[in-house]
């Protein structure tokens, strides 16, 4: 069986634009700069067509992994949620309970939106798994590589 990819509608319509966009736009763009690099001459010295090559390569690669994840994608509807459960869409502020210290919320999402710099946690990773499922109050472990770190929950929202 194939891997699912849970993601919200929002981030679903992200990718499917970026596809289109990747077949008809860039595509295009890429075609025109192998074109233009032949003018030069000789292909076997020619860098400018071994980088419009290489771009055409890359392009093609995301086009398949787009479609691969469109393809096995699963739409999560953050609302059917259980409300007292920690799932995806979930804001969540929990207590490191060895320094005592609350951390800043994460929001839950699935593999494709995750991304640190907003403080979106994939369900997928370590700390995800380990707070997916649980209630206000619940203790949490999760494995790091320096140890396992105990969390205790503290706030839920939607």
């Amino acid at each position: 069986m194939a891997k699912e990819f849970k993601m919200s509608q929002k981030r679903y319509d992200e990718l499917l634009q970026e596809l289109n966009e990747s077949k008809t736009v860039r595509a295009d763009e890429v075609a025109e700069l192998i074109k233009e690099a032949r003018g030069y001459g000789d292909l076997s010295e020619n860098s400018e067509y071994d980088e419009a090559k290489n771009e055409q390569g890359k392009l093609y690669s995301r086009i398949a992994e787009l479609e691969e994840i469109l393809l096995h994608a699963v739409i999560v509807d953050e609302n059917d949620a259980d409300a007292g459960k920690i799932s995806i869409g979930c804001l969540v502020t929990v207590t490191n309970l060895e320094t005592g210290k609350t951390m800043p919320a994460y929001k839950i999402v699935g593999s494709q939106e995750a991304d640190v710099m907003v403080r979106a946690v994939s369900e997928d990773s370590p700390f995800g798994k380990a707070l997916k499922g649980a209630k206000v109050g619940d203790e949490v472990s999760v494995e790091a590589p320096r140890g396992t770190i105990r969390y205790r929950v503290e706030k839920i929202e939607r």
